[in-house]
């Protein structure tokens, strides 16, 4: 499992080279249309990046059916998950990251 976590994570990271060369060239259109300034737009990106690195990690949490989205520190939490205990474990995990103010669960338990 671990091994297989590892490689998961390899082959995760391998493509944000990618994605931050390509998003290089977007960044200013999204400064431009965002009315965060770009150091909180930086800080939302690396929260988001944070928890959902958090939660590739945590037993029991499908990352496919959650998004995690970020906006001045304000954590947005959505998606279905299989308990109250996942739900738990997310926004635990969401409330315990550093520059995080505040966490709305949109999250639904599927029943």
């Amino acid at each position: 499992m671990r091994k297989h976590l590892i490689f998961s994570l390899f082959l995760l990271l391998q493509g944000c080279a990618a994605v931050v060369a390509g998003g290089a060239g977007t960044a200013g259109y999204y400064a431009g249309k965002d009315e965060r300034d770009v150091g909180t737009i930086i800080s939302d990106a690396g929260i988001t990046t944070s928890i959902n690195a958090k939660l590739i990690g945590a037993k029991g949490v499908n990352t496919f059916d959650i998004n995690i989205d970020t906006f001045n520190g304000i954590v947005t939490a959505k998606g279905i998950v299989p308990s109250k205990k996942i739900k738990d474990k997310i926004l635990s995990i969401c409330k315990n990251t550093s520059g995080v103010k505040k966490v709305i669960s949109k999250l639904k338990i599927d029943n």
